[in-house]
């Protein structure tokens, strides 16, 4: 593993100048404790926007990766061409609303890596079947549709997967994972994240560990992952990169975080 982890991570159109500013700020204040090469992903982004982004970039070392996909494959999609490209690379993937919330974030996860292995940030036991709700009676009809389509994608409740918006992975074992899957809808992506054959679901079955990382630098196997305290459970304090869906969490009063644990852990 000599080659230099890769941070990957990615912006498109359809996300603003506060987003892109935000993971910048944030990855210049905390230190990564670890050298390695930031790889900034532009997708679906015209050349007058991405200049106009870079200029956010003045002082940080980096290298780009523009995605010339016009298909809108969602995150997973442009994952992929960067593993294709880095195979021989260990690479830090982050969406573009992720971003690094404590000094030596890169070093406390890195510190696990080693062959067949994958590392995340956060995890979660939801399950999309378990939580369809029916809300309206007339749509009784199209909630059994959903269900009877949801049971073939997903597993029920507890449902453990890694979180995709920041997990750490060899370039060729993720392109050995999704070379071959097509992402056309919001769904196709959560079924890669948290489906039947999900990142996770697949790696565990090749014998793969399977850790999370928390900001002590401690590592979490898949039974204590709740523990972890980084993604919906008790106070959320201790979690190493901040995401749209962690920072809501956080905003909540404590009977809101009461639900959103119980749907996510089941406590």
């Amino acid at each position: 593993m000599t080659e230099k982890i890769i941070v990957c991570y990615l912006f498109t159109k359809f996300d603003n100048e506060n987003t892109f500013s935000n993971f910048i700020k944030n990855y210049k204040k905390f230190k990564s404790g670890l050298d390695h090469n930031l790889l900034i992903c532009f997708k679906l982004l015209d050349e007058k926007k991405i200049n106009f982004f870079s200029k956010h970039l003045h002082g940080v070392k980096h290298s780009l990766f523009i995605d010339n996909s016009t298909n809108n494959d969602f995150d997973l999609g442009s994952y992929k061409r960067v593993a294709k490209k880095y195979l021989s690379n260990t690479i830090f993937f982050l969406n573009s609303h992720s971003y690094p919330i404590c000094d030596y974030w890169l070093s406390k996860i890195a510190q696990y890596r080693k062959l067949n292995t994958i590392i995340g940030t956060s995890a979660s036991n939801e399950s999309l079947l378990s939580s369809l709700k029916l809300k309206k009676i007339h749509k009784v009809f199209s909630f059994i549709y959903k269900k009877f389509y949801l049971k073939k994608k997903f597993f029920p409740f507890p449902n453990p997967h890694l979180r995709t918006t920041g997990f750490m992975i060899k370039g060729s074992d993720f392109y050995t994972y999704i070379k071959d899957k097509q992402i056309f809808s919001k769904l196709d992506a959560w079924e890669i994240e948290s489906g039947k054959k999900s990142l996770t679901n697949y790696f565990r079955n090749k014998d793969y560990d399977i850790l999370l990382v928390n900001s002590d630098g401690s590592c979490f196997n898949e039974k204590n992952w709740l523990y972890s305290e980084t993604y919906n459970y008790l106070n959320q304090t201790k979690g190493i990169i901040s995401d749209k869906h962690s920072r809501k969490y956080s905003n909540l009063d404590n009977d809101q975080k009461k639900i959103y644990q119980f749907y996510t852990w089941g406590l």
